[in-house]
């Protein structure tokens, strides 16, 4: 295991830790996560290591790397393929996304990013209103105008409430945990995520020219226990997309297990 620092093109430091040697995976974390607080990526990447070489990296504006603004969603696409070409070598990369990190890996290759394949693990869709109710049209706006106001735990219950669905009651009894202002301090980065995810939690149709040019092959998995409303966002994806192919795995919401991840992951990246 080493930690190391690639440069986007805008200057900003992007910090990762990369495992093992091989053809590279890189895994990108969704919405406020990063490596300090997703332990499971870490696991992942050792169980992946005697044949692979697994990158996990820190979105700007979380953990070790920095943050030029203004942000667009541009520079998250040279944030990739900065982490691509310096800790990667330039090799024929996998990259793996959890949740809106997914949609972000299917924008990056839309962009022209190079990338071999893409795992995806309950990405972001929403095709109509009755499975969740669709993300606000003035979602990211409000999540900049709290930041901005110095509210940012403000910014941190609006992505809980309308993008997660967390019921507003126990958001409330969430701001005095001792893990609260840790989130506070990424806060920025909701808006990020929104910003990637665009009109596909609509519920409307994914429309037809978003990810046209994605056409590598892609794997699309959910867990067996998860949400209704994010099995069937991994099902519209899934649908949406001509090369991908639907897994549903072992796992309990939004998640599942290092084992059942690298396993999945080694079996894709060998197949492809």
């Amino acid at each position: 295991m080493s930690d190391g620092i690639v440069t986007s093109p805008d200057g900003t430091r992007i910090a990762y830790t990369a495992w093992g040697d091989g053809d590279p995976i890189v895994i990108i974390d969704g919405a406020t996560a990063y490596r300090a607080t997703t332990p499971e990526n870490a696991s992942t990447a050792e169980l992946l290591a005697d044949e692979h070489l697994v990158i996990a990296y820190d979105r700007r504006g979380r953990g070790e790397s920095g943050d030029t603004l203004p942000y667009t969603v541009e520079r998250e696409y040279e944030d990739l393929r900065a982490v691509i070409e310096q800790a990667g070598n330039g090799r024929p990369v996998t990259v793996f996304g959890w949740s809106s990190g997914g949609n972000l890996a299917l924008n990056a290759a839309q962009a022209g990013v190079p990338i071999e394949r893409i795992a995806l693990f309950e990405p972001n869709a929403a095709i109509d209103t009755e499975t969740r109710p669709p993300l606000p049209t003035d979602y990211v706006e409000r999540i900049d105008a709290a930041v901005a106001e110095g509210r940012p735990g403000d910014a941190v219950a609006l992505f809980l409430t309308d993008a997660a669905l967390t019921p507003a009651e126990y958001v409330d009894g969430m701001r005095g945990q001792d893990w609260w202002p840790g989130l506070e301090t990424i806060a920025q980065t909701i808006a990020y995520d929104g910003r990637q995810i665009g009109d596909a939690l609509s519920g409307k149709p994914l429309s037809s020219d978003l990810w046209n040019r994605v056409d590598v092959p892609v794997l699309v998995l959910h867990g067996e226990d998860t949400w209704p409303a994010l099995a069937a966002g991994a099902r519209a994806i899934a649908e949406h997309l001509p090369t991908a192919v639907l897994k549903p795995v072992p796992g309990q919401e939004h998640s599942t297990t290092p084992e059942v991840l690298a396993e999945a992951l080694r079996a894709f990246a060998g197949e492809h």
